[in-house]
């Protein structure tokens, strides 16, 4: 018996200690229960976040799901219970990020918050996110310094700030982000100079980027001297790869003032002085327009108005027709010299109603035109568009005010022939002009039920009121009471809606329309080398009242108004291509771009930026598409509306990977229009092919 407890003895001399190191092990792990009772901290924080910057509750957040972790609530991933991504680039938030809702994720280790309007400061918590590997904040609109606790962040490696409204300077506390090896501050509102002892030494070229503050100044420091210059464009900042930092001159001492009893000016005196150089303005001001008003008086002569009366001679041959109205006669005059065959034109005679092409069915001149009825449909930056409707309801036509014509009448004219010869299913024929020195018109077919950006984003401007078109005064407001006005807006308001009519264009319709666009542009491209749209956006693309086809409008008119290239305007900025936009020029490589900004916005459903006319949710789409996709989370792009159509998702992703490669940066990656017509065509097929043909529109052809 005492040899049994001996051996039983010896093996718990054995066991108890290795039990004992097992409990001990055990207890230092945390436990399930103590991460499990962090999440609820977590979820409480996110409620809290979306309470102060969602308040349309646009965020796909179930309230009821216990846990916001397992694709619940969408941007948010966790990682043994606890939150450690979070990730809304995009997501129209909007207000402050109040204390206690981000800082409370401790475990965080990517935030992304990227193009949205969050305003207000960095919350001063933000240093609680020890695990913090990834900060990314561009496109809001944040102001104030950096928070003391962002560079506590050990972890941290990219970090993201640019396009805000921060102020302040660049701290040498950033030394202390031993990791950081990306740092992006651009489009601020920083100031003073770099820190001469900046050194965070893993970030590398193409990493950092300060330009674009244009109160930075002083010496770029050692350490970022191999940066590159685009890191510091628009700024004061000079050395390195810049320009050389100018010398200060010597300071001279001001001269001593002068013993001589030099006397102040009096009072009156220099109210004299005023007045006089007042007198002296006045009196230029009214020679020039002497001057100016003489000169247009020799200008009118009779040998000139009988010039103005016919078209230029002396160019491609061309027929002048007399429009026939009322009891007048028919005269027609041909000239032939040597050149190339031109459209055949009508002519008004003094009115200069140029017809390209054939006589309308119904003729009509220029003082018809002024009497009919009209209503605005559109104004831009090259003038407003008119729907007009002729006396006895017919003709329908759509007329273009210019606002602004840079080229003379003879230039004019052979630019309109031009347009006016392209004919195609998808382009609204040219069919008339008027140019005079006051007025400048273009008269089309007026074809389609409404734009696309009215479609995808409902009526914005107010409702078309009745207008009339004055002889005198070109096309004029017709007075009428506001109550009526009051009745029309809420009548145009409840009859078309932008929720609606989402509701209605399926994935097929959509692509349906992007194909129209591409022929009518692709067809453009074809006519000549040189030949470009100009001006893409949705809101020149009108589509049919079937909403399976479109037509382009305004096709060549940046090119017909001449002129040099100037800053181009804010609105439609959200559709210009880069290269446009620094420079102005136009070429088919920029048509491209744009209309890859429409398919973008035929498959997100958002409105580019400044495309609206308040601005309303626009998003820079190109680079809000690129943040998403490379954030993995593709699916957030497409509207709602089809983003649960599983029978085409193969074809909505290939459009969406081609409306990506016609927004390129760089003109030579992006397609030719006519690869971009085919490509559009090939999945517009396999998506008729796919969708259900007993519904309506699986039922209609292929063509657009």
């Amino acid at each position: 018996m005492a040899r049994r407890l001996n051996i039983i003895g010896g093996a718990g001399g054995v066991m108890l200690p290795l039990l004992i190191a097992i409990l001990v092990a055990a207890a230092a792990l945390p436990g399930r229960g103590a991460a499990q009772s962090l999440l609820p901290a977590d979820r409480a924080a996110l409620q809290a976040l979306r309470d102060a910057l969602d308040p349309g509750r646009r965020l796909p957040w179930d309230p009821a799901a216990a846990t916001p972790c397992g694709g619940r609530w969408p941007g948010v991933a966790c990682d043994g219970n606890r939150v450690v991504e979070l990730r809304l680039p995009g997501k129209s938030l909007i207000g402050e990020i109040p204390l206690g809702t981000v800082g409370n994720l401790t475990a965080l280790r990517k935030l992304s918050l990227r193009f949205n309007a969050i305003s207000g400061e960095i919350p001063a918590d933000v240093g609680n996110l020890a695990e913090l590997r990834g900060l990314f904040l561009r496109g809001n609109r944040l102001a104030g310094g950096f928070p003391e606790g962002l560079f506590s962040l050990a972890l941290l490696k990219k970090l993201d700030l640019a396009e805000n409204r921060f102020t302040g300077g660049v701290s040498p506390e950033f030394n202390q982000l031993a990791q950081l090896d990306t740092l992006l501050l651009e489009g601020n509102d920083l100031g003073g100079e770099l820190p001469a002892d900046l050194n965070i030494r893993k970030l590398t070229p193409g990493r950092f980027n300060v330009s674009q503050n244009a109160r930075l100044d002083g010496p770029v420091p050692a350490s970022l001297a191999g940066m590159p210059a685009s890191a510091f464009v628009g700024t004061g900042l000079c050395g390195g790869l810049l320009a050389a930092c100018a010398t200060p001159p010597p300071s001279t001492a001001p001269p001593p003032p002068s013993d001589g009893g030099g006397k102040k000016l009096s009072r009156w005196a220099i109210v004299g002085i005023i007045v006089g150089a007042v007198l002296v303005i006045l009196l230029v001001m009214g020679l020039l327009a002497f001057l100016r008003r003489r000169s247009r008086r020799a200008s009118r002569t009779p040998a000139a108005g009988a010039a103005a009366a016919n078209v230029h001679a002396g160019t491609a041959p061309v027929t002048v027709t007399v429009a026939p109205t009322g009891t007048d006669a028919a005269v027609k005059q041909s000239l032939h010299p040597a050149a190339a065959p031109a459209p055949p034109a009508m002519v008004s005679e003094g009115k200069k109603l140029v017809f390209l092409g054939s006589a309308p069915d119904r003729p009509y001149d220029l003082e018809t035109l002024l009497r009919a009825s009209a209503e605005v449909l559109a104004k831009g930056v090259h003038g407003t568009t008119y729907r007009a409707t002729l006396d006895g309801g017919d003709p329908v036509l759509c007329v273009k005010r210019l606002r602004e014509v840079h080229i003379p009448e003879h230039e004019f004219r052979d630019r309109a022939a031009a347009l006016g010869a392209l004919r195609h299913e998808n382009l609204p024929r040219l069919r008339a002009y008027f140019y005079s020195k006051e007025e400048k018109l273009l008269v089309y077919d007026f074809v389609g039920a409404g734009s696309l950006s009215s479609l995808l984003h409902g009526k914005f401007s107010s409702p078309p009121h009745v207008k009339q078109i004055k002889k005198k005064h070109g096309i004029c407001l017709h007075g009428r009471s506001s109550m009526l006005r009051l009745l029309l807006f809420f009548f145009f308001f409840l009859a078309d809606s932008g929720a609606e009519g989402r509701a209605r264009l399926d994935f097929t319709a959509r692509a349906r329309i992007a194909l129209a666009a591409a022929r009518g542009v692709a067809f453009i491209h074809r006519s000549s080398s040189s030949t470009t749209h100009g001006n893409i956006k949705s809101s020149n693309i009108v589509v049919t009242a079937s909403r399976d086809g479109a037509f382009v409008a305004g096709y060549g008119v940046p090119w017909l108004v001449g002129g040099a290239a100037t800053p181009p305007p804010r609105r439609g900025a959200g559709y210009r291509a880069p290269e446009v936009a620094a420079a102005g020029t136009r070429a088919p490589a920029a048509d491209v771009y744009s209309l890859g900004v429409v398919l973008l916005e035929l498959l997100s459903g958002r409105a580019p930026a400044h495309a609206l006319p308040d601005g309303a949710d626009g998003v820079d789409l190109p680079r809000w598409v690129r943040s998403v996709v490379q954030e993995e989370w593709t699916s957030e792009v497409f509207d709602s509306v089809i983003a649960n159509d599983a029978r085409v998702e193969d074809e909505m992703m290939r459009l969406l990977q081609l409306g990506m490669e016609c927004t390129e940066q760089r003109p030579d990656r992006r397609p030719a229009m006519d690869d971009v017509e085919k490509r559009i065509q090939r999945i517009v097929e396999d998506a008729c092919r796919k969708a259900d043909f007993s519904s309506t529109d699986g039922s209609r052809s292929v063509s657009a």
